[in-house]
């Protein structure tokens, strides 16, 4: 397990831990259906399937792969939401920095990644991408829903952020060794100027010798 950079990731971690309530009551509501479906079609083993739902903050995505009657496992690296996502969930959270990360070989059917990937520095992402490709089983799918940008990065309000581009987003997923499988814009229905979130889903592609 490496050492995070805790100049990058200690603030991005301290703006979640004060404002967690307020994180919660802002986003409970939100439909992310669409992008759940978007994992869930792709992924072929016979439920239920094992999840992570990374970045999984108060727990409630996790809550709505559970109640779809999945095994879902959160991980976020901020204790209160990881405390919050448990009680709200019911399932276990693993407390983790994303950029060291500590993860079980070969575990997930699936990875659910919406809107927390954006907070991995681009020096530390292809790290990043190669722990959570060990943790999928073969053939496995990870889901990535993002803000995008022109490839901006750094600090916006306090947390670390980076805003890839279609393009270059899919040269980092190809090279830590995943497929595109399918992508699109939300939210749905808008013209593309209003439209800031890029959704992505990507299998784990097999290593020569696998």
């Amino acid at each position: 397990m490496t050492e995070p950079n805790r100049d990058i990731s200690a603030p991005t971690l301290d703006y979640y831990e004060q404002n967690a309530a307020a994180f919660w009551e802002g986003t409970r509501g939100h439909d992310v259906g669409q992008n759940i479906d978007a994992l869930l079609r792709h992924i072929a083993a016979p439920a239920p399937l094992s999840i992570l739902d990374f970045g999984c903050g108060p727990g409630r995505d996790l809550k709505a792969l559970r109640e779809r009657g999945h095994e879902a496992v959160g991980l976020d690296g901020s204790p209160s939401f990881a405390a919050m996502a448990r009680t709200h969930s019911g399932c276990e959270v693993w407390c983790q920095d994303f950029l060291a990360l500590d993860l079980p070989a070969h575990r997930f059917d699936g990875i659910f990644a919406n809107a927390s990937m954006f907070h991995i520095p681009s020096q530390d992402l292809p790290r990043v991408l190669a722990a959570l490709r060990a943790t999928l089983k073969p053939g496995g799918v990870l889901f990535c829903s993002n803000p995008r940008g022109n490839n901006e990065e750094g600090w916006n309000r306090g947390r670390y952020g980076v805003y890839h581009d279609l393009e270059q987003w899919r040269r980092y997923l190809d090279a830590a060794g995943f497929d595109e499988l399918e992508h699109y814009y939300r939210p749905a229905g808008l013209p593309r100027a209003q439209q800031p979130w890029l959704a992505t889903v990507w299998r784990r592609r097999a290593a020569p010798m696998e």
